[in-house]
């Protein structure tokens, strides 16, 4: 007689600590065997994008920090990217330069946060106490310029709110001079660990056919084998005016494009950070960065899709003008969203453990999956 079986649901969330954030994973399973996961969002929904009609455009600026709040900085620098090309105004030398430092510093602390909690997934603690060290040092220069450690309100349209500070630059060289080891130690500590490589190699295989077809986006894109980045396919600011590279997954310890390379290509992007970062600092130049904000923001009729590579992938904002001071919509094609709905592929024939490397691995914010 043969044992008859069924599938068993089994609810990963909202309150669990390997989520990331406040999602709900719905696991159908065969056994241990994962034959399908359901993500169930907006727990953290705040209506961002309908609070915008009711805002000037000035004033929405530090809603865009409270989406991905791991990478403010970058939301801030989307949206003032868009409003200026809906304006069709230019900013000035400098205030350009310091965004790219900016983004690029912010690039470094939340790609930080992904390694050191995707460590703290696998049930590495060390690695993420050295990770955290680190982004404290950059939240300390960002508290420095404008105030803020988590949310900025620092990149508005037409300029900056704050210039650096005297001491921005030489503290900032610190850091990248200290940092660099500090990326050998993490890659010695955790990237080459034997345990967490079993865990994350071959696990979680994206196909860059499957990404593509998903619209993946930023690391996740990349760890599949194809050097797609905004900042050189489609520049925006200053970005052509950098050399760095772009980290592809090259399936090191197993199949291109699985949770290891995903992991590691952020490892990789930080080093590149670095380099752009030293360059705009060797370039920067003087002048006022506040000289080209408008007194009154109101663009004329018309709409606007601008994307910017962020420290997720593609954030792109459309915006559409109807002439008066507040934005008639304001729609946000966030990365995080994209990739939380390939979990259901990246699982099917895993075990039930394997969902929380899967999951780290595509590094998703839920503030900005929700907005």
């Amino acid at each position: 007689m043969a044992i008859k079986t069924e599938e068993m649901i089994l609810n990963m969330g909202p309150q669990h600590p390997s989520t990331h954030g406040v999602l709900r994973l719905e696991l159908i399973l065969e056994g241990e065997l994962i034959v399908d996961v359901i993500p169930h969002v907006g727990y953290l929904h705040r209506c961002f994008e309908k609070h915008c009609e009711a805002m000037t455009y000035p004033q929405v600026v530090p809603y865009t920090d409270r989406m991905d709040y791991l990478s403010s900085m970058y939301n801030n620098f989307g949206y003032a990217v868009a409003v200026e090309r809906l304006l069709g105004i230019e900013v000035p030398e400098r205030v350009e330069y310091i965004r790219v430092i900016m983004g690029e510093l912010q690039r470094i602390a939340s790609h930080l946060v992904a390694i050191g909690t995707y460590g703290l997934d696998i049930g590495a603690f060390t690695p993420f106490l050295y990770c955290f060290r680190d982004r404290e040092r950059i939240l300390s220069l960002f508290e420095m310029t404008c105030g803020a450690r988590l949310l900025y309100n620092y990149i508005w349209v037409g300029g900056l709110s704050h210039d650096l500070h005297p001491d921005f630059v030489r503290l900032t060289r610190d850091f990248l001079k200290d940092f660099k080891p500090t990326i050998k130690e993490l890659n010695n500590l955790l990237s080459y660990n034997k345990i967490f490589i079993e865990r994350t190699a071959n696990v979680g295989v994206l196909p860059l056919d499957t990404a593509i077809n998903y619209g993946m986006t930023g690391p996740n894109l990349r760890a599949s084998g194809l050097a797609f980045d905004l900042r050189r396919e489609d520049p925006y600011s200053i970005y052509d005016r950098f050399d760095f590279n772009i980290p592809i997954g090259e399936g090191t310890h197993g199949t291109v494009g699985d949770c290891w390379d995903r992991y590691y290509v952020r490892v990789l992007e930080m080093y590149e950070s670095i380099k752009i970062i030293e360059q705009a600092l060797d370039k920067l130049p003087e002048g006022d960065v506040t000289s080209a904000i408008p007194k009154r923001i109101k663009p004329p009729k018309g709409t606007i899709y601008s994307r910017v590579e962020n420290p997720r992938g593609e954030l792109g904002y459309f915006i559409i003008s109807d002439g008066s001071l507040n934005p008639f919509r304001v729609k946000v094609r966030g990365p995080s969203f994209i990739s939380l709905e390939l979990m259901g592929e990246l699982c099917k024939g895993h075990l039930v453990s394997d969902v929380v490397a899967v999951l780290g691995s595509i590094d998703i914010v839920l503030g900005e999956v929700d907005r």
